[in-house]
């Protein structure tokens, strides 16, 4: 019997739980606290947790644009760089023809004055302003000096004039002392020197100094008169001179050729033959070989219109130089008749040598005035050789399939404009 304590039973104390029971109980409960949230939020129609979201498959495709559709047509950009791309080539080959066509209807013995600007005064002196240089090396900007030549190439009987002055900074004309001019031609290691030529420089305003004591003194050297007069190659003049109690070296550089390898002889003339103007300079041969002239063309009020050049093969004895002024040159310059030859240069071209030619007596100044003819006299086609048109043929070529690509790949746009052929459409 249960012992009893003040009167009342005693209970006995409950027994413990069962391990296995204990595990069974706390599985149930767990289940029961992770059950309650998923039924809320399927009750509820709450967002899926990121662990349900983690397992949906990958959707297949690129991520970032979308799936892109297959099509056989090129996006707009696309097409609108092609587009503009023939386009491109379209001008850029009818560029290249037109510009040669039209740098090409003119021989290249009859060119236009305004492409050649540094041919157009072959006789005028050559003139430059430098920094003094120190005869000891070095330069003293202090002092500018004031140079120039009449000439650079000489043919044999021809001579030049040399000049200097010394100007400060502001162009005011300084004191200046020639202590020593010579003349030595320029030889290579191994062979003999050259004798040296005094060359006088005076400011008396006598001999190729046009103006006595304004500061600038002149010289002359004639080889043909001293002992370089059989020299050929490069003469090199070496002026000292002081200015304000500074030595300076100055030095003059020409091309001489002692040899005449023709002569001028007879009258020039001129005459319009097959539609364009031609002047006739009789030359007589001596050295045969290439001989090249040039010539210049004025018209009556003194404007340059041409730069006429000859360039062929000559043999001994008389010989015809033509100058030809092209028909449609002159119809296109309109120039003002009667048109005028002046300032005649040539030489003869050597090879494997230095110097490179043997020069012609130049004719200075007016060499033939051409008669006042018709304008209609000349013609106005232009210019046609084998290598004009083969270049023709094919730049023309290129230009028709540039223009074919363009207009197959867009029909209804028009092409572009021509620098010199009329419009298709």
């Amino acid at each position: 019997m249960p012992s009893r304590r003040n009167g009342k039973p005693r209970r006995r104390p409950a027994a413990a739980p069962r391990p296995r029971l204990r595990r069974l109980a706390l599985a149930l409960a767990a289940v029961a606290v992770i059950g309650v949230p998923v039924w809320s939020a399927m009750d509820h129609g709450a967002p899926a947790p990121a662990a349900t979201v983690a397992q949906a498959p990958a959707p297949r495709g690129p991520q970032f644009f979308g799936q892109v559709q297959a099509s056989d047509l090129p996006l707009p950009d696309d097409r609108n760089n092609r587009r503009r791309q023939l386009v491109e080539n379209v001008q850029l080959a009818d560029h290249t023809y037109c510009s040669y066509r039209t740098s090409s209807q003119y021989p290249v013995g009859s060119r236009p004055m305004t492409e050649n600007p540094d041919q157009n005064r072959p006789n005028d002196p050559v003139a430059s302003t430098n920094p003094m240089r120190l005869d000891g090396g070095g330069a003293y900007t202090g002092v500018q000096l004031q140079t120039s030549q009449s000439r650079v190439y000489m043919a044999s009987g021809e001579s030049v004039a040399f000049s200097l002055r010394a100007v400060d900074a502001d162009g005011k004309t300084l004191p200046l002392v020639v202590t020593r001019a010579l003349a030595q031609g320029i030889t290579y290691a191994g062979t003999r020197q050259t004798p040296q030529v005094s060359i006088p420089f005076a400011d008396d305003g006598t001999g190729a100094d046009p103006v006595p004591n304004d500061g600038a003194f002149a010289g002359v050297l004639a080889p043909a008169q001293t002992g370089l007069a059989a020299f050929n190659g490069t003469i090199r003049t070496e002026v000292r001179y002081n200015v304000g109690g500074k030595a300076g070296l100055v030095q003059f550089d020409v091309i001489y050729t002692p040899e005449l390898p023709a002569g001028w002889t007879g009258a020039p003339r001129e005459a319009v033959e097959e539609g364009s103007l031609v002047f006739h300079l009789p030359l007589d041969v001596r050295m045969p070989g290439r001989y090249i002239v040039n010539g210049r063309v004025d018209d009556a009020r003194g404007r340059p219109v041409a730069l006429l050049t000859f360039n062929e093969v000559l043999g001994p004895g008389p010989n015809d130089i033509r100058l030809t002024l092209f028909g449609k040159l002159l119809r296109d310059q309109a120039p003002a008749a009667p048109l005028t030859l002046r300032d005649v240069d040539g030489y003869l071209l050597k090879e494997n040598t230095d110097p490179d030619r043997a020069l012609l007596p130049r004719l200075q100044g007016k060499v033939v005035t051409a008669a006042s003819h018709a304008p209609k006299s000349y013609s106005d086609a232009e210019w046609q050789s084998e290598e004009r048109s083969r270049y023709l043929t094919e730049f023309g070529k290129d230009l028709r399939e540039a223009r074919g690509r363009l207009a197959a790949f867009d029909p209804a746009a028009p092409l572009p404009p021509s620098e010199c052929l009329p419009a298709t459409r």
